[in-house]
């Protein structure tokens, strides 16, 4: 049983490896290491969900599809230096996620082209540089704005509703109050 357990974890471990890298364990807590540099990639390949090391180096990717990180919540060590990095609307994901990441990753990364940006650090990158960048992150933000407002509208309206409720609750309450203290006047005492 124990041999049969040792053989399926590496069966495990080389399913959710992508082909063309090397992975391996850090320990069951602890996650995926995977070695994708020098491998002359262009495209990022599918990464398992508990990569906690990535590194990425020397390849040809030249961006990081939108969203492609997301899901690696895990991940703590990210190299990505020497690549050819395009830097145009489609870069703005992968800058803006090693914002958040790590600073010292994005100041490693330099762009490749176009020719105006080349060598210009990713960090340092404005959005005169980019140009107009309407398709990529703004269609999501404008959904959570329009959800935001109406939630926002939702809840004054809710306010609003629960305060003329009270206000009008309280009427009623003085005006049967008083139509009590009316019947007990008109009310003849038999004793």
């Amino acid at each position: 049983a124990v041999l049969g357990c040792a053989l399926l974890l590496p069966t495990v471990l080389g399913e959710d490896c992508p082909s063309p890298c090397s992975c391996w364990s850090l320990g069951e807590p602890w996650g995926t290491g995977v070695d994708c540099s020098s491998r002359g990639l262009r495209a990022l390949p599918a990464l398992p969900r508990l990569t906690r090391s990535l590194h990425l180096h020397n390849n040809s990717l030249a961006s990081i599809p939108a969203g492609a990180l997301d899901s690696l919540g895990h991940l703590q060590e990210l190299q990505l230096w020497d690549n050819p990095w395009h830097c145009d609307c489609h870069i703005l994901y992968l800058k803006l996620w090693l914002q958040d990441f790590s600073a010292p990753a994005l100041a490693r990364l330099r762009c490749a082209s176009p020719a105006a940006l080349q060598m210009k650090a990713l960090g340092q990158l404005t959005g005169n540089d980019l140009g107009v960048c309407t398709r990529l992150l703004p269609t999501k933000c404008l959904q959570f704005f329009w959800r935001d407002l109406i939630l926002i509208a939702g809840a004054i309206i809710t306010l609003l509703l629960v305060a003329w409720a009270l206000k009008f609750s309280k009427k009623l309450v003085c005006q049967l109050s008083l139509g009590r203290r009316r019947l007990r006047r008109n009310i003849p005492k038999t004793h």
